[in-house]
């Protein structure tokens, strides 16, 4: 029987990233606040990358409310593209961390558009993956300063 080997670290990786995906599971599929309990709607979807955002930008007197998803969709996966690295070394390349996203991604837009919670977009699975790739570059830093920390701290 082969023992996986893990780090304290990515142990504790997994146990955020799970508690990451519940947590984003229920403001996607289940939130009240975001409109989520509608069971009548109709299929609702956008095929057109940068469509909806640029209706965002073109009616923002009228519609106000652009910052929060374009901002919103970006920042909800800024945690995918962070742990992601942690917890798998395939991630640790930024191309499959980010193709991974933004599968994750067409999954989770296909699985509202089918039980007609939100709808499917284009442009937010542009931006949950822009999000996973800024994710990724900020695990990038944070991983090159602990290096160096632990590097001046050898040193000594």
């Amino acid at each position: 029987m082969i023992i996986r080997h893990t780090t304290p670290r990515q142990k504790a990786g997994w146990v955020l990233f799970i508690l990451y995906l519940c947590l984003l599971a229920y403001f996607m599929f289940f939130s009240e606040s975001f409109g989520r309990t509608e069971t009548d709607r109709e299929y609702a979807y956008n095929l057109v990358l940068f469509k909806e955002i640029g209706r965002y930008f073109r009616y923002y007197e009228v519609l106000g409310f652009f910052m929060i998803n374009i901002v919103g969709n970006i920042a909800a996966f800024i945690p995918f593209g962070f742990f992601l690295p942690i917890i798998s070394k395939r991630s640790r390349l930024w191309y499959n961390t980010v193709m991974f996203d933004f599968i994750w991604s067409l999954m989770l837009e296909t699985l509202q558009l089918i039980l007609r919670v939100g709808s499917f977009d284009a442009d937010d699975m542009f931006l949950n993956t822009l999000g996973a790739g800024i994710g990724f570059y900020i695990h990038g830093i944070a991983h090159y300063v602990r290096v160096l920390i632990h590097y001046r701290r050898w040193k000594r």
